[in-house]
């Protein structure tokens, strides 16, 4: 494989080659679901013996014709850490898709567009799992922001659980500018919010988009100044706000439960 010889500095000041390879995954599913998705990869680096879905993993790539090299189980985990699960992939880097990419997504499937924007989620375990649940529930894309937004990394892809290779996620500057764009394009968009109506007395059918904001301080006021309604989760422990991926979760599959017209 040719590589691009061009260099940059990082911010320790030490050349890096721009253009090459440079993603990792870790984890027997992230590891597989990129294999199955036709990612580009370099090589595989897997434990020496290993049995069963990491055997099944290393036939899958030899048969794309990636190399796989094979360490002992106690070094891979001394490199990557245990989260390994013994396997690493080193990958293209991770392709963002457009906006227009999304509602074209939606339109070949002959469905209404279905989006799901994250306002300052910054945390790549939570952003994985908004982004599983969305591939899980049918929706078409995942949009975050370019500032204050987890991009998706070795850890969000872990989290998806291989989801990111499926799913179509967009990074975009400006998060308000981008609802408006949305709205121009038919779909009605709710924030995930204190104080709104109850979630299960809304119509979630046609054209939607759903707002989920940071678990800390929520969705921006600018942001949910630009959505049309906003939707409640009840509260009913002496908790009073539920993790951002799981209220994500729920508000996902209400659209789906909607849908499925159930």
């Amino acid at each position: 494989m040719k590589e691009n010889k061009k260099q940059k500095k990082n911010r320790n000041g030490k050349k890096q080659d721009e253009g090459r390879v440079a993603d990792m995954i870790t984890g027997r599913n992230p590891v597989m679901e990129a294999l199955r998705s036709g990612r580009r990869m370099e090589k595989i680096v897997a434990a020496k013996g290993g049995k069963g879905y990491i055997k099944d993993i290393c036939s899958l790539a030899e048969d794309k014709g990636v190399t796989v090299l094979y360490r002992d189980r106690k070094d891979i985990d001394e490199s990557f850490g245990a989260g390994s699960q013994g396997i690493v992939a080193f990958v293209e880097e991770f392709r963002y898709s457009t906006l227009d990419e999304i509602l074209e997504a939606a339109r070949e499937k002959g469905q209404d567009p279905f989006v799901v924007i994250c306002d300052g989620i910054e945390d790549p375990q939570n952003m994985g799992a908004i982004i599983r649940s969305a591939e899980c529930g049918g929706a078409h894309g995942v949009i975050i922001g370019t500032r204050n937004s987890a991009p998706v990394t070795a850890a969000c892809e872990k989290a998806s659980a291989g989801a990111v290779e499926y799913m179509k996620v967009a990074r975009v500057t400006n998060i308000s500018a981008t609802i408006d764009r949305l709205k121009e394009e038919g779909l009605w968009i709710g924030a995930c919010d204190m104080d709104g109506e109850r979630y299960t007395g809304r119509d979630l059918t046609g054209p939607v988009g759903l707002v989920v904001g940071s678990e800390g301080k929520g969705i921006r006021r600018l942001v949910r100044e630009s959505c049309d309604f906003v939707l409640s989760i009840p509260m009913e422990g002496k908790i009073s706000s539920l993790n951002a991926s799981a209220a994500a979760a729920i508000l996902i599959y209400e659209v789906r439960r909607q849908r499925d017209g159930e």
